[in-house]
Order: structure tokens, then sequence, then C-alpha cells
């Protein structure tokens, strides 16, 4: 049995590596060592959340799993045939659900079998996208690739407890189809926020300068006030813009400490006017790599997730990818490698 070997410590050299690597080993069937887990983190090796992934991932598709367990730098993963199915699982602390969902949703879908899942854990945490971000961001970009799911978030999970409680279906892909994003054509903005044991009188003043600011630079906001239950206070916001030119989104979380959304959230939505954002650009990716034809999006900058996820779906697809410079960003190609089996 020939197994890939790949550099856990290459580009961004955290989660992302794992995650890509491991669904499209699933999808392609191809055994994987992944050395090197996050060597040059204060933490190094696998989290509770990388754990919770590859475990529901070894169940879907069978998988023969070596190296699982909290803080491992190494993990073998040899996988069988993907079936359909329902799951239950619990992350065990706040860590990502929306990262979770990025290794099942495209395993799941691209090789047109189906899924329902119910998952507790972290909806809206740092270093992650927020559910709102996967329920209508992710999902508007994944169903033009040809990949639908639908999500339900039954309750919010923050830091540090989590206890955030999502259900998701998964539904088989007919066909992965290519994209093209150029440009943002619309003036329209959706902003949702969603907050639990802070004062609404403290979101609504934080959400009406947010508008303003907006307005100011001539966009049109549909504003939504989400007030849930969680067992940690928090709050995230979700700006995002939608045609078929683009699509362009920014998140962030409520810092307790000065009041305010993470201070980028407004000037990465209201400088991006390409045809998509730098963190959906990466996302985008790996269901390109398993096309027959090109996908083409434009970008302010190539990030280290989407240069790590470039690398590793042309390192085990075989599919190619360039990058142009332009004079307000890049513009990414990728030629997918559609696999007769999948």
């Amino acid at each position: 049995m020939s197994v890939l070997k790949i550099d856990g410590e290459y580009g961004e050299g955290g989660g992302q590596i794992i995650r890509t690597a491991i669904t499209l080993s699933c999808i392609t069937k191809t055994p994987i060592e992944i050395n090197n887990i996050r060597k040059k983190r204060k933490v190094p090796g696998l989290r509770a959340q990388h754990l919770t992934s590859i475990k529901l991932l070894s169940k879907i598709c069978n998988a023969e799993v070596e190296g699982l367990k909290i803080g491992s730098t190494s993990v073998k993963f040899v996988p069988k045939n993907v079936e359909s199915c329902s799951l239950d699982a619990n992350v065990g602390t706040a860590g990502s659900i929306s990262l979770i969902l990025q290794v099942l949703i495209p395993a799941v879908s691209i090789v047109r079998k189906s899924l329902k899942l119910s998952l507790v854990g972290g909806t809206d945490v740092s270093w992650s996208p927020t559910s709102n971000y996967t329920k209508y961001v992710l999902s508007e970009a994944y169903s033009r690739l040809g990949i639908n799911f639908s999500m339900n978030i039954r309750k919010r999970g923050y830091y540090p407890r989590g206890g955030g409680m999502v259900d998701i279906e998964v539904f088989p892909s007919k066909k992965i189809t290519s994209i093209h994003l150029f440009q943002r054509k619309t003036n329209k903005v959706k902003l949702i926020c969603s907050f639990s044991k802070i004062s609404k009188d403290r979101i609504r003043d934080v959400v009406t300068k947010t508008k303003e600011q907006l307005e100011k630079r001539g966009f049109v906001v549909n504003s939504e006030l989400q007030e849930e239950n969680a067992i940690d206070k928090g709050s995230s916001m979700l700006l995002f813009s939608i045609d078929s030119n683009s699509i362009i989104s920014s998140d962030g979380l409520l810092d307790h400490k000065t009041g305010n959304f993470t201070e980028n959230t407004l000037n990465d939505f209201m400088v991006c006017n390409l045809g998509v954002d730098n963190h959906l650009a990466d996302m985008l990716v790996l269901p390109s790599s398993l096309s027959k034809e090109i996908t083409v999006f434009r970008v302010q900058k190539i990030t280290k997730h989407l240069e790590t996820n470039l690398y590793v779906t042309s390192k085990i697809t075989g599919c190619k990818y360039g990058i142009e410079r332009l004079d307000d960003g890049y513009e990414v190609r990728i030629v997918g490698n559609s696999y007769s089996s999948i």
C-alpha cells in the first residue's frame, strides 16, 4: 500500500492542512500520513476539534487511523468506502463546529452520499468562521460548486464552555461545477448579529454604528438581531453581499473589553470589491480541484490558508493552478482533475 506523506508544517502550518488532507484522502481514497502537525504552535499537535473531525470522517469512510489522540503530531489515515449515515457528536469543548463541517460536508457530498449530523461544540469562537458564516456564505458558495447542505443552529456556543448545538443535513452532489467570481456589483448588504447574555441596547448601538458607516460608503443595509440563549455570554456579527459575480463577507466576535466587534470585521468588508473575500478563497479550492472545468476567482491577497490549500490539493488530486498579479489583487485559476471513481 502506497501512503502519501504530507508535511504538516507547510504554509500556515496549522489545522487547515489537516482538514484539507483528510477530506481529500477520503474523497480520492488516497492513504495519507501527516507529520509535524501544528509543530510550531504554542500547543502543538491535534486539538479536540481536529480529533472530532478525523473521528467522524473515519466513521463515514470506515478508515483505519493511527495517531488519533490529543497532542499527536503524526496521523496516518487509510480510507475505504464512504457510506450514507446519521451521526451524533460532542466536541467536548468550544472547538469550532464550522471547521469540522469544512471536513465533513465536501467529503460526503462530493462522493454522492448523504449525512445527517447533530453536533455539539462552539458555534462562534476565535480563529474560526462563525456558524452564520457557514450557514449563509459557505452554503451559497458550495451550492454554486454543486454541494448542498442545510443547517439549523439550535443553540449558540461561545468560549470557554461551548455547548452550541447544530443540526446538519448533507445532500449528494450531482456534479462538481466550476465558478467564475470577478467583481462585486451589488451595494446591498445583509448584517446578522447574534448575541446571548448581553444588553440588547448595547448590541443595537454597535449595530447602528456599523450600519451608519456602511451607508456612508453607499451600501444599502438590511440588519437582523438574533437574541439566543447560550451557556456563556457572547456575540457575533456577519456582513455579506451576494450577486452573480461575487460572494463577499466578513465576520467577527464581540470583544468584551472594548465593547466592539473585531476591528477588521467592517474594514475587511468595505475594502473588498473583487470576486471573493480572503477567507472564502481558500474554501473554494478543494471542490474546484475536483471539477472537470476551470474555476477562476479574484481575491485581494494570497493568504497562508489559500497557499496551503492550493499546495495540498495539487499534491493529492493532481489539479493545476496559476496565480496572476492584478492592480488591485490576484486572479486564481484552478484546473480540476475529476476522478472517474467519484
